[in-house]
């Protein structure tokens, strides 16, 4: 579990913490489930325990690298997560609503009209056809020649503040 659990129900904040212990030796499934979690957190407290280990002498500002910066989030404490391929957003929704922003760099996106309980098998599949027909270029622009050309992406759109929920849920999964 990544997030802020607590502010679930006692109860249900247990119940994580045992369904945790049992299934730690878990080799088949990798489960994580995001409670409250926020991606701008997590680079934040990437960054700050990075912070910390520069104050204390074990890093030089020279040695953070993009790794480093991976190694410490909150996905990679967990498990040792990759980044996703694909992202499938349910409920029309065409944002990323603040989820797993520095996993997501290179994530080919997928947006739906369904909601998540009545996604189905439909849309699963157009979900993976439309993967298989991208091309992975992983920030780079593929020019008639063959060579690359880093591309910039900048947003114009504004936003206006908008009222949180108490908590938010996500979960992924990756099978080996």
């Amino acid at each position: 579990m990544i997030g802020d659990s607590s502010k679930l129900p006692k109860t249900l904040q247990k119940l994580i913490l045992e369904a945790e212990e049992i299934t730690k030796k878990s080799t088949k499934l990798k489960l994580i489930v995001a409670v409250s979690y926020s991606g701008r957190d997590d680079i934040v407290q990437a960054c700050q325990g990075i912070a910390h280990k520069v104050k204390d002498a074990l890093l030089e500002p020279t040695d953070i690298t993009e790794s480093l910066i991976d190694q410490e989030l909150k996905t990679n404490r967990v498990i040792d997560f990759p980044s996703p391929d694909l992202l499938i957003r349910t409920s029309g929704e065409q944002r990323l609503s603040n989820f797993l922003l520095w996993q997501l760099a290179y994530t080919e996106l997928f947006f739906v009209e369904s909601f998540w309980p009545d996604f189905g098998e439909r849309e699963y599949a157009a979900a993976l056809c439309f993967f298989q027909s991208r091309q992975r270029r992983f920030g780079k622009r593929v020019l008639e020649d063959d060579s690359y050309w880093v591309g910039t992406f900048i947003d114009t759109m504004g936003s206006k503040p908008m009222e949180r929920m108490q908590y938010s849920i996500g979960v992924w999964y990756t099978m080996f």
